[in-house]
């Protein structure tokens, strides 16, 4: 006598199918990045809630069972100014960048080296990954020099040079740490603290520092995990792909503006400096990495080579 299923055994066996039919889509995504070194930059919301806190070290075990060789670089900016403030230590900024002085960047690389990069690690290790934690001064990973900026005067329109403290910018990057890790099954989780010549400790831009790792590693992709959909039009419609032309018009016609257009610049910076492609994603979509590289659509905007 046949069995009729219940509703509760349709919706699973629903359930099922669909899962089914994602592995089936993902499978030759798998396949082809299989071996490849991608770099993901972490920050933004995403680092603040637990639960896409989880799901990201989740995705980041499942890109190393898969074969990809996963590099992350965080930020923690909230977390810098939320001690700043406890410390009462006060700190401005210039042009999207910290101004660091003696006493922040001590603070700065207890935070970033320190809680939020053992935090960051931890939460991969429970995931069921081999996670292990550094900072750009060991190994030698990140030598830095520091940032020059130039601010015009109003009054007398004379370029004045802009002391930014230890505020720094990767002058090169060692892989021989990377490439041990490698050659294992363990993912480095990095801060964006550089060394200068003289040993002095550096504040750099997560962005930046893992827009530097992927060329120096000629990654296959460089991914910058944000707090928006991507790049939009002037619709505000997103833009899932474009060239480094296109780019590159869109910040001189001002329809990219803002923040967005640093992300922009360290994305072509990567892309000239040989990475195959960089992508900004919304970090707050869960999942957003798995449908970026497992999905024919993707989930933020690709820029590639012209």
């Amino acid at each position: 006598m046949q069995r009729t299923m219940s509703k509760k055994e349709d919706k699973l066996k629903e359930k099922s199918l669909a899962q089914a039919a994602v592995l089936g889509e993902a499978l030759p995504y798998m396949r082809r990045h299989a071996g490849e070194t991608f770099v993901i930059k972490y920050g933004g919301h995403a680092m603040g809630d637990k639960e896409l806190a989880g799901l990201f070290a989740a995705d980041i075990v499942l890109l190393a069972h898969v074969g990809i060789n996963p590099i992350v670089v965080h930020g923690g900016g909230p977390q810098i100014a939320k001690m700043l403030d406890q410390l009462k230590i006060q700190s401005s900024f210039v042009d999207g960048l910290r101004v660091t002085d003696a006493a922040t960047v001590e603070v700065v690389e207890m935070v970033l080296a320190g809680t939020i990069n053992k935090q960051i690690a931890a939460a991969i290790n429970d995931a069921g990954g081999y996670a292990v934690g550094l900072s750009g001064k060991d190994g030698n990973l990140i030598k830095a020099a520091k940032v020059q900026r130039t601010q015009r005067d109003p009054d007398s329109n004379i370029e004045k040079i802009l002391d930014l403290g230890f505020v720094g910018e990767p002058k090169s990057i060692s892989t021989h740490v990377l490439d041990v890790f490698k050659e294992s099954d363990m993912i480095p989780v990095i801060a964006p603290i550089g060394a200068g010549e003289k040993g002095e400790t550096y504040n750099i831009n997560a962005d930046t520092a893992a827009g530097a790792i992927a060329a120096a590693m000629t990654a296959k992709r460089l991914l910058l995990l944000t707090d928006v959909a991507g790049v939009l039009d002037v619709d505000g419609k997103l833009i899932s792909k474009m060239d480094a032309k296109q780019a590159r018009q869109m910040i001189k016609d001002g329809a990219i503006q803002g923040g967005m257009i640093p992300k922009v610049e360290t994305c072509l910076k990567a892309v000239d400096d040989g990475v195959d492609a960089a992508v900004i994603i919304d970090g707050r979509a869960p999942h957003a990495l798995l449908l970026e590289l497992f999905t024919e659509h993707g989930a933020g905007t690709l820029i590639e080579a012209s």
